[in-house]
């Protein structure tokens, strides 16, 4: 067996998810398998299972993730920073999407091409309402290196080799604090993420400063994510404005190019069901025949199935890691068969065992979504389809946005730009796909639609209808 073990089934099939829903319906919902170098991985996608282990201080985030993600303790930076994703705050943000909606509008109205990378488009846009909406500023106004760095990392993120994921492994035996200097290396990835890091904290105080000397000067303040924890007298106790300012990196990474990889696959979808895309189409026009001030995207109900479709099929992060930090029994929703032909509804691990996060295959289990849960089909969100049952996850039961303390802050925030975006482009333009296409899924650091040639990115034929 190669020094991966099974990893590259899981992480480097033809089409993610080959491996994995195969075992899924052959081992079940809870089963172990060799990662690299030999070390055992218990994959786990039992509902029971992933809400104790989201939930309980007996777990950590995996060794690749720790290295990436610490510093300031994660609660206290959550309920400083959560005034600016509220639903009262995401709201407010609405206008913002709107006007990133019709920039995607005006540029595939330009365009001449046969058929057009929607994933380009949607990054870039994604990209804008992240500056205004967490800045509070225009991309144009953000220095130019930023800004290209940001594009160069998120082309770093959207490969995967063989040797990257043994690296990864080979890390994680290391001690925590050696892990969380492996940043400093020489390599040319580590450069990379140590210049934006340094490049978005530099513009976060900046945003932060301008910010400061408004409200000193007595200017009414802004609503941007970054204001409304420094006008919280809650925040200013418990969060600096460096603090904030530190958070300018991931924010900018992962906040935007995940919606535009969820939307870039819906759109695909669409693409493929006419009908369905017709159907979508007439529920926004009726929508919209009411006036596009104040529109209530939370009262469309085909749009937001259509959405939890989308999150449902298409995770982000379709397997996290978690490793244990002391002995513990995670509890089932279900018996399982041990190979001794023993039934058990608990498994004992080990400290330091590591354990994936099966979201994309819990996300496919029949018991919870119906018997049809490997396909494409919002109408589940309308017939009855879904299991109702206790949540696990922040969104329609979904762990799209994980789950427990570690729940994405962004969910309202990503949920409403989808509503948004889609209601711009559908209610203007036709989806359909080319003569050639070929889509492929890959995980890089994320789920990625990739295109014929390999690289990341969606074509398709766009016509304007409205």
């Amino acid at each position: 067996m190669a020094p991966q073990g099974n990893m590259l089934q899981f992480v480097l099939p033809p089409q993610i998810g080959d491996y994995e829903f195969a075992w899924l319906k052959l081992y079940g919902p809870v089963y172990r398998f060799k990662g690299c170098l030999g070390k055992n991985r218990l994959m786990v996608s039992d509902p029971t299972a992933l809400q104790y282990i989201a939930n309980s201080p007996d777990f950590e985030l995996g060794p690749t993730l720790d290295s990436l993600v610490h510093g300031l303790d994660h609660q206290q930076l959550r309920a400083a920073l959560n005034v600016g994703f509220t639903a009262a705050a995401v709201r407010q943000y609405q206008p913002t999407f709107e006007k990133v909606a019709q920039t995607i509008s005006d540029k595939l109205d330009q365009s001449e091409a046969l058929s057009i990378d929607v994933c380009s488009l949607l990054s870039v846009a994604a990209f804008d309402a992240i500056s205004e909406v967490v800045l509070g500023c225009p991309t144009e106004n953000l220095d130019a290196d930023f800004v290209k760095i940001n594009l160069d990392v998120m082309h770093l993120s959207s490969s995967q080799s063989a040797s990257q994921i043994l690296a990864d492994a080979i890390t994680g035996f290391l001690p925590r604090w050696l892990r969380r200097l492996a940043v400093n290396l020489p390599t040319k990835s580590s450069k990379l993420i140590r210049t934006q890091a340094s490049l978005a904290t530099r513009e976060g105080r900046r945003a932060v400063r301008e910010k400061i000397e408004a409200a000193r000067q007595g200017l009414d303040p802004s609503d941007d994510v970054y204001s409304l924890p420094l006008n919280s007298e809650d925040s200013k106790e418990s969060l600096s404005t460096e603090d904030i300012a530190g958070q300018t990196s991931i924010i900018m990474i992962a906040g935007g190019e995940t919606t535009a990889n969820t939307l870039a696959f819906g759109l695909v979808e669409l693409a493929k069901n006419p009908e369905l895309q017709d159907s979508l189409r007439a529920e926004i026009h009726a929508t919209l025949s009411n006036g596009r001030r104040n529109i209530a995207y939370d009262n469309m109900p085909l749009l937001n199935a259509f959405i939890k479709e989308a999150l449902r099929i298409f995770p982000t992060v379709p397997f996290p890691e978690r490793v244990a930090v002391q002995d513990t029994t995670i509890p089932l929703s279900e018996e399982i068969t041990l190979k001794t032909g023993q039934r058990t509804d608990r498994i004992p691990v080990r400290k330091g065992q590591l354990v994936m996060l099966g979201i994309a295959s819990y996300q496919r289990l029949e018991s919870r979504w119906g018997d049809d849960a490997d396909k494409f089909r919002p109408s589940r969100w309308l017939d009855g389809t879904v299991h109702q049952g206790e949540a696990i996850g922040p969104y329609a039961n979904l762990l799209s946005f994980s789950g427990g303390p570690r729940t994405c802050l962004g969910s309202r925030f990503a949920v409403m730009e989808m509503q948004v975006i889609l209601c711009e482009l559908l209610g203007k333009f036709s989806f359909s796909l080319p003569v050639d296409h070929v889509l492929r899924i890959r995980f890089a650091a994320t789920l990625q639609p990739v295109d014929a040639t390999g690289n990341k990115g969606t074509p398709l034929c766009v016509k304007r209808i409205l």
